[in-house]
């Protein structure tokens, strides 16, 4: 697991643009948005496509992704549990 939450923070920083952001600098409980990262709901839209290209996990509910999308260490957790890639 620690592989795929490294790589899921690699992610966020290519795909959201996150140059400014070290891989050290995001904690595995840290919240991604709000006063996290400071997502927004841009942001909440390509991590949705991201886990649709990257692992096949389709969310039927975008409201299903303030849950899945709390921290680092939730993401992960959902698609080690979910992923069909």
């Amino acid at each position: 697991m620690p592989e795929l939450k490294e790589e899921l923070k690699e992610k966020l920083i290519t795909q959201l643009s996150l140059e400014d952001i070290e891989i050290g600098e995001i904690g595995d409980n840290d919240p991604l948005f709000g006063s996290g990262l400071g997502l927004d709901s841009i942001d909440a839209l390509e991590l949705i496509v991201m886990l649709e290209k990257d692992y096949g996990i389709k969310l039927k509910d975008p409201k299903e992704g303030k849950a899945i999308f709390e921290s680092i260490t939730v993401m992960s957790d959902y698609i080690i549990k979910n992923r069909t890639k």
